[in-house]
Order: structure tokens, then sequence, then C-alpha cells
């Protein structure tokens, strides 16, 4: 099985950073692509930012220039700076890893518990 635990949310006010981090752990070959969604109330989870194994990224547009994504291969880590936060950034956010366990298993999407992101106008 594989397990993801993130940590980092809270509640700041607007034009604040929180910094989140998430990490992997359990059976595991190889970490392809990690990212970032949200879930705002009464909204559909969305992409917010995903970060492949050879480093490429791609953002929402409503959070580039002001969220970086990064991850540490040998730590199964990835993290979500997040600067100049605004009250639209308020949602749970959820990691994502896409995971295959051994060699010759297939991909599979793996997601974490979500963390409480809170921005104060």
């Amino acid at each position: 099985q594989v397990q993801l635990v993130e940590s980092g949310g809270g509640l700041v006010q607007a034009g604040g950073s929180l910094r989140l981090s998430c990490t992997a752990s359990g059976s595991i070959f190889r970490i392809n692509s990690l990212g970032w969604y949200r879930q705002a109330p009464g909204k559909q989870r969305e992409l917010v930012a995903d970060i492949t194994s050879g480093g490429s990224t791609i953002y929402a547009d409503s959070v580039k220039g002001r969220f970086t994504i990064s991850r540490d291969n040998a730590k199964n880590t990835v993290l979500l700076q997040m600067n100049s936060l605004k009250p639209e950034d308020t949602g749970v956010y959820y990691c994502k890893a896409n995971v295959r366990r051994r060699l010759l298993d297939p991909v599979y999407d793996y997601w974490g518990q979500g963390t409480q992101v809170t921005v104060s106008s």
C-alpha cells in the first residue's frame, strides 16, 4: 500500500504565506507525477499544481506567479509554497501521487487525507 501524509495547512490573513508538504511512503518503485489539488466548499476538486519526475510543472491560472511546487525525489516529498494568499484560495488541499509500486505493475493515483487552508480577508 501507499500512504500520503500532508502537513502545513492553517489559518492565515490575506497576503500571507503557507507551505504545504506531502510525503509518500510504503511500497513504491517509482513516483511519476506529484500534484496538489484543492476543493472549496460547494465546488469540485481542482488542480492547483503538478510536477513530473523530471521537474516539469503546470499551474492553475489562478495561482501562477504566487504558488511554487517542488519535489525531493530522494524523500518522496512534494512541497507547495503559497505566497500572496487570497480568500479565494481557501479550501481543503489534497496531495496526489501517480505511483508504480513494482516494476511491471500499472500506475495508480493515490491521495492524501487533505489539509485545510483558510485565508481570512
